[in-house]
């Protein structure tokens, strides 16, 4: 995969909201087979695509890209087969930066900066009058993936703000469908008294009906559709987790929900475990491995590493 591909696959992988973390080769001491400027993609499934290695170093980024991908946290991962850090295993000298002890390395370093790549918040707006249109653009000049959506359509797991702005006209189907979702934000644009009455009757617990949010927006003396748009967003910016939050329930709503690791006895590294993880049965059980050359040692001479 050229470079190219490379960033038209991750261009694909954006507009489908899907989160990756791109890998990427920024220093290297030889020898090793990677250069700088080499680079991969790690998708939610464990699935690598480019190159930045052999398999050893391409099985660390495997287990390190899924982590990142469930923080939101990008890092700077040193792949070294000595044992300078004293313990073998991932290790966290400073800030931001992983080291980890891979013995199958030929005998180079590599430096390798996994960037999370999360969707960014994706906010519904219903409605078709100037003051939903101002919110969509207004959506998107801020970040959002600010998309127009009408009732009836599913909600995504990952929805993280819902306005509506439809002038009365199917707005407590929304709203009820919204809250029991458990859409972090929803706001009904409104006049206080009218908003007021559409609360009491929607069919929500009280914490629900908490989570509804009008008239939407900060009062901040809006008359037009562009201010009071900017008024919603305003609300929606004081009222949002921290950012690492935010970041990690989206990364999480794509995520696998669990990440399986298991270690190789033969060399002692940790990987994830997915279905392209080079394994053996042995004795009723699965035994999992970095690369076709731990397997072939192990299965050369099982009793070898019985003790791991």
């Amino acid at each position: 995969m050229t470079n190219t591909e490379l960033l038209t696959r991750a261009d694909e992988l954006r507009h489908g909201r899907t989160p990756f973390v791109l890998a990427t080769v920024v220093h290297v001491e030889r020898p090793t087979s990677a250069k700088p400027g080499d680079s991969a993609l790690v998708l939610p499934d464990g699935t690598v695509e480019g190159f930045v290695g052999g398999s050893c170093a391409e099985t660390t980024v495997q287990l390190q890209g899924l982590r990142v991908l469930r923080t939101g946290e990008s890092l700077l991962l040193r792949i070294t087969p000595g044992a300078d850090t004293g313990t073998e295993g991932p290790q966290e000298p400073a800030e931001g930066l992983v080291t980890v002890v891979n013995p199958c390395l030929s005998g180079g370093t590599l430096d390798i900066f996994l960037e999370a790549n999360l969707p960014p918040a994706l906010a519904y707006v219903y409605g078709h009058a100037p003051i939903a249109r101002a919110l969509l653009d207004l959506g998107r000049v801020l970040g959002l993936d600010a998309r127009p959506a009408s009732p009836g359509r599913p909600l995504p797991p990952d929805l993280d703000v819902v306005v509506i702005a439809t002038h009365g006209r199917d707005e407590e189907t929304v709203l009820v469908e919204a809250a029991r979702a458990g859409v972090p934000y929803i706001g009904l644009v409104a006049s206080p008294k009218r908003g007021a009455g559409v609360l009491t009757a929607l069919d929500l617990t009280e914490e629900q009906r908490a989570r509804v949010h009008t008239p939407a927006g900060l009062d901040i003396g809006a008359r037009t559709a562009a201010e009071i748009a900017l008024s919603v967003y305003a609300e929606i910016i004081a009222l949002r987790p921290p950012a690492a939050r935010a970041a990690r329930r989206r990364a999480e709503s794509a995520a696998p929900q669990t990440l399986a690791e298991d270690v190789d006895p033969v060399c002692g590294m940790t990987v994830a475990i997915t279905p392209d993880t080079l394994a053996l049965d042995r004795a009723g059980s699965r035994v999992y491995f970095c690369g076709p050359g731990c397997r072939h040692a192990f299965a050369d001479d099982p009793s070898h590493y019985a003790h791991a």
